[in-house]
């Protein structure tokens, strides 16, 4: 697992070192989350070696699409989903979708928590799902957040 880990990282930071310069932190951001939930959705088939495959597979698509979708939302999008994220974490129940929408942009999602759990080392963790719509074209990802010693929520895959 861990090896899988390291190679989405570096293929996901790969993608995102071959950016034209002056692309936005939301492009490189985009395309390390979308590697990142690429990597963990193509692992989930094959096995052995083609699992390692598809999760390479993987993390290249979801790099690529994650990095066209942060390359379409702006600040406000993004403190939208932000805040759609960390109520949906915070306060609703399993299953529950906490929805965003930018009246400038057009753009919208909605984030939908699923139960907390405890970590092996204690931390309280939500797993969720995040659903985002940039013009006509809706990307779904996938990821993990831990609640902080200061009561904040970090994700941290």
């Amino acid at each position: 697992m861990l090896k899988r880990i390291a190679l989405v990282c570096v293929v996901a930071l790969g993608v995102t070192a071959c950016q034209a310069t002056g692309s936005g932190q939301k492009q490189g951001a985009g395309t390390l989350l979308g590697g990142v939930a690429g990597a963990v959705a193509g692992a989930q088939f094959g096995k052995g070696s083609g699992r390692v495959a598809a999760g390479a597979a993987g993390a290249l698509l979801g790099a690529f699409l994650g990095n066209q979708i942060g390359q379409s939302l702006d600040r406000a999008d993004q403190l939208a989903l932000q805040r759609s994220t960390n109520n949906a974490l915070e306060t609703q129940p399993t299953g529950t979708a906490v929805s965003w929408r930018n009246p400038d942009s057009g753009n919208f999602g909605s984030v939908t928590p699923s139960p907390a759990y405890k970590d092996n080392t204690g931390q309280y963790c939500r797993e969720f799902t995040q659903s985002i719509t940039v013009g006509s074209k809706t990307e779904e990802a996938f990821g993990t957040a831990c609640r902080q010693a200061d009561g904040s929520w970090k994700i941290v895959r």
